[in-house]
């Protein structure tokens, strides 16, 4: 098939390096300018370079929605589009250009969570598994039939760094099998229920302020979600901002008010987590590892010198 792609960062890039590798024709791609927003530079291999070393007519754009774009587009002449990672809205007009349509692919295991950040709003709340899924694109945001999906257990260690890495190789094989069910003839897909659905916002810097009221168990898994290249998530320590690194949940069960610095337990420091601390049934939040405001990295058990007083979202 004639293909148009278009995508942003490694997930689109990933996304065209397998349409090259496949028997289809890539004619045009369609990429954001880069961007200096802190999740955007992470996983920024440019898939406007790997076009242009094969050959492939680049156009770049924040939003397709202008006349010069929708004739390029055709005379384009594709059989389909293909999505990855693109940031902004696509009309109507543009997605049911092709003759097949447009096929998104999206990295969560639709119909939940679909919208930004899918790996880490996933990690943050314990799913089991996660993945990548292919789909047709329709009037609302990630809800179009599914052609093709495929999962990966999440570990009890991993970190959206870990997950990345995985789901990122489902990349090809789900957008190539999705595209050859597609090229034999098959129009009918799977329905989403959309009684499952769910739809996250782009994170930011509020998203990871820990919030001391959450269960430890929660907490630990926001502290391996917001894993180095992700920005950290933070607390404030005497009115000084500090990233917590790696923590784990406490052994034991700690009583009080949550964020107060209580107890040395193994290598880490158990700072009091829960809204319903005062129970004493709740573990804490056993921090291994912090970096400072200067940059500086150190185990918990250096940093706290001492134990008494407490973390707190604000300084």
């Amino acid at each position: 098939m004639r293909v148009v792609m278009f995508g942003y960062q490694t997930w689109g890039h990933r996304t065209l390096k397998a349409l090259l590798d496949s028997e289809h024709d890539v004619v045009m791609v369609v990429t954001h300018p880069k961007s200096e927003h802190a999740y955007e530079k992470i996983w920024s291999d440019s898939v406007a370079d790997l076009a242009e070393e094969n050959g492939v007519p680049v156009v770049i754009r924040n939003r397709p929605d202008d006349e010069e774009l929708f004739q390029q587009l055709k005379e384009a002449d594709a059989d389909i589009l293909v999505a990855n990672n693109w940031r902004t809205w696509i009309p109507p007009r543009i997605y049911t250009l092709p003759r097949h349509g447009t096929l998104n692919i999206h990295d969560s295991l639709l119909p939940k969570y679909a919208g930004f950040s899918p790996l880490i709003w996933a990690l943050i709340n314990g799913e089991p598994e996660v993945g990548v899924t292919a789909h047709m694109m329709d009037e609302v945001l990630d809800a179009g039939d599914i052609v093709m999906q495929r999962s990966i257990p999440v570990g009890p260690t991993d970190t959206t760094t870990d997950l990345f890495h995985k789901t990122v190789d489902l990349i090809a094989p789900v957008t190539i099998g999705a595209l050859d069910l597609i090229a034999s003839g098959r129009t009918e897909f799977t329905k989403q229920d959309r009684t499952q659905a769910t739809f996250f916002h782009k994170r930011a810097e509020e998203d990871i302020r820990i919030d001391w009221t959450w269960p430890a168990e929660t907490l630990e898994r926001l502290i391996r979600a917001q894993s180095a290249p992700y920005p950290a998530a933070f607390t404030f320590h005497k009115g000084k901002r500090l990233e917590i690194l790696t923590a784990v949940v406490s052994e034991g069960r700690y009583g009080g008010t949550p964020g107060r610095i209580f107890y040395r337990e193994g290598e880490g420091v158990v700072i009091v987590a829960g809204a319903d601390a005062h129970t004493g049934r709740n573990h804490g939040l056993s921090i291994t590892s912090v970096r400072t405001e200067d940059g500086t990295e150190l185990p918990a058990s250096t940093y706290f010198k001492s134990m008494g007083g407490y973390l707190t979202p604000r300084p």
